[in-house]
Order: C-alpha cells, then sequence, then structure tokens
C-alpha cells in the first residue's frame, strides 16, 4: 500500500469515532442544559427569578452545533448554584 492509502484508510477509520464522541458530547450537554434550565433557571422552584446570563444562553445555544466549549460552561453554571451534574455518558 502507498502513503495516501494508509492516509486514506486512518482517516475513515477515526471518523466514527469522532462521530461518537461528538454525539456523545452533544447528549450531556443537552442534558446539562435541560437540567440547568429545570433547576437553575426555573421559577417555580424560587431560583429563576432573572434571566440566565449571557454566556449561559449561548452555551445552550451551542448544544447541537458545538458542545465542547458549552459544556464546562453550564458545568460550572450548575456547581455554583449546587446543583449535581448529570452522569457523562
Amino acid at each position: 500500500m502507498n502513503q495516501k492509502t494508509i492516509a486514506a484508510l486512518l482517516v475513515a477509520a477515526a471518523l466514527p469515532a469522532t462521530a461518537l464522541a461528538q454525539s456523545a458530547d452533544t447528549a450531556y450537554c443537552q442534558a446539562l442544559s435541560a437540567r440547568y434550565d429545570k433547576y437553575v433557571n426555573n421559577p417555580g422552584t424560587g431560583r429563576g427569578n432573572s434571566p440566565p446570563l449571557a454566556g449561559i444562553t449561548k452555551a445552550q445555544s451551542q448544544c447541537d452545533s458545538n458542545p465542547a466549549p458549552a459544556i464546562p460552561v453550564l458545568e460550572k453554571a450548575l456547581r455554583d448554584a449546587r446543583v449535581g451534574l448529570p452522569p457523562r455518558g
């Protein structure tokens, strides 16, 4: 095999793993976002008296398309509110 063929095979083998990681990150980010809305930004619990910070809103909007930078923002917001994180994966 030549180098181009080997490189193509390596890239093809890595694609499913990358897609799976993105899918897991997306699901986790969505779980964080839902937990934030349920326990922190929910007027029914007495905690959501003010609108979410712009950073939270932006992080929540990134969950579907770019979850990697959104996850730490949402995790921090939940920890700061003393809300447990959902299980990951």
